[in-house]
């Protein structure tokens, strides 16, 4: 039987020790060997034991110099404890039974045989002895390693009854697949399709959670074509299954917003690995499809796409059980901002309208230049090369504007407190009007930034729309 060196940490032979002391059989278990075979850089250790995993799990505890915390997990019958940067869970060798309507299974004391069974993959269901006679042995019941050398996701038992036990198991199929560049064995795929609709059960967070591991892949597009294909997309995020296909009238076809969206996404992250800037590129074409008409005259439009996706983010994010805070906020003025910059692309682009973009998009100009360099993907190079050059214009317009005016997220410096003072007025629709006035002629270039000047464009401002000056503060003030 092959061995498997492990790591140079004295954990493992501490748990060896512990578990001898003890009186039971224990081995590391899942995701870590796996790691560990991949040579995938992994701190979190399952040990599984043939008896109490809590009791193991204390007297490891008890032989380590630091004497870390057990944190112990009683419905679970698990305990874990963390050494250094190394966290380590103990658990008895179980066996499990489903029921139709949950996930969650009943559980009871089992062998090593049994706890490797109830593994999601071959991959996962891999184990290394800590046991004195057989120290570093592979334990390989169902071919894990074989599937690694062929990158193969495979179930180890019927895939049909695993997937119905434990639903979630298809999205980790997929996401396994997508960050391993595995595939997945047809039997099994064939099984995801079949118990698609089982994933209904599964809570919105679970989902989620391994979505964003998806988003997360190296090529994110591929384990978005298998949640596609397999039927699991259309139901776990039907808005994005609707951007796939293409209509033709009178002989005129607009792309397949769908294969665009997951190309735009990988060539986000070629360059991030920013998980937010990657769910810009997934939504920033999202209302496409309700936005899409055709005219005689022009073909296929999709007109305002970008603010009615814009608008629709928050909801997407709530049901997808995704952050509804400045994450939301970010993907969203992506969405709304992602066709401003290519606007810009002409010889004859204004500076105002660059202050404008520095304006709007604040700190996140870097981020939305990123976005829109990535949804340049036409299948024409020169066309790309054209554009990108082009983007290179207006990246070095944008640094000299921002240098000389300084806009990014700047507030005009003649405030709403300074305006209700010097007019005496009280919060109201006057006090916005003359307030988005300033910030106007700032972004127009006729006013500067500056107290003296701003202040004296209100004061005219002012006395146009029959305001009476109460109180002139001094122009030397700065807005203090």
């Amino acid at each position: 039987m092959d061995t498997i060196k492990l790591p140079e940490h004295p954990i493992f032979d501490t748990v060896a020790a512990a578990a001898a002391e003890v009186g039971v059989d224990a081995y590391v278990i899942g995701g870590f060997v796996r790691d560990l075979v991949l040579k995938r850089p992994s701190k979190d250790i399952d040990v599984v034991c043939v008896g109490n995993g809590i009791e193991l799990a204390e007297c490891v505890s008890h032989k380590l110099a630091h004497k870390p915390k057990v944190s112990v997990f009683k419905n679970f019958g698990t305990a874990m404890l963390r050494s250094g940067e190394w966290e380590v869970e103990f658990v008895g060798a179980r066996k499990e039974s489903y029921k139709e309507h949950s996930r969650k299974p009943d559980v009871e004391t089992g062998t090593l045989e049994d706890d490797l069974k109830r593994r999601d993959f071959t991959i996962n269901a891999l184990g290394i002895s800590l046991n004195e006679s057989t120290y570093g042995q592979l334990i390989d019941r169902f071919d894990g390693i074989k599937d690694m050398k062929r990158k193969i996701i495979r179930t180890p038992l019927e895939p049909g009854i695993t997937f119905s036990d434990d639903p979630l198991r298809m999205m980790r199929a997929i996401r396994f697949a997508s960050q391993l560049n595995f595939d997945i064995a047809p039997e099994t795929f064939d099984a995801i399709i079949d118990n698609k609709e089982r994933i209904k059960i599964v809570s919105q967070e679970r989902i989620t959670d391994e979505l964003n591991k998806i988003v997360l892949s190296p090529k994110p597009s591929y384990g978005f074509k298998l949640l596609f294909t397999s039927g699991l997309l259309q139901l776990i995020f039907p808005k994005m299954a609707e951007l796939q296909g293409v209509e033709t009238v009178k002989g005129n076809s607009h792309k397949d917003n769908f294969y665009h969206t997951l190309q735009v996404l990988d060539n986000v992250a070629e360059v991030s690995d920013e998980l937010w800037l990657r769910w810009s590129a997934i939504l920033h074409d999202i209302a496409k499809p309700d936005t899409k008409r055709y005219h005689e005259k022009v073909g296929w439009t999709f007109h305002g796409h970008e603010e009615r996706g814009a608008r629709m983010v928050p909801k997407l994010f709530k049901d997808l059980k995704l952050p509804l805070n400045e994450h939301m906020k970010f993907v969203q003025k992506l969405v709304r901002l992602h066709l401003r910059p290519i606007a810009l692309v002409k010889d004859t682009v204004t500076d105002s309208a660059i202050r404008r973009l520095l304006f709007e998009a604040g700190d996140d100009i870097d981020a939305l230049m990123k976005l829109c360099r990535a949804d340049i993907t036409s299948k024409n190079d020169s066309k790309v090369k054209r554009y990108l050059q082009n983007f290179d214009k207006v990246e070095k317009r944008l640094v000299e504007v921002e240098e000389s005016d300084k806009l990014r997220n700047f507030q005009p410096v003649i405030t709403g407190e300074i305006i209700m003072e010097t007019f005496d007025l009280k919060p109201s629709k006057t006090v916005g009007e003359l307030k988005e006035a300033l910030t106007e002629a700032i972004l127009e270039g006729t006013v500067k930034n500056e107290f003296e000047e701003a202040y004296t464009f209100l004061l005219k401002k002012g006395e146009k729309l029959g305001l009476t000056v109460a109180k002139r503060l001094s122009t030397n003030k700065k807005g203090e």
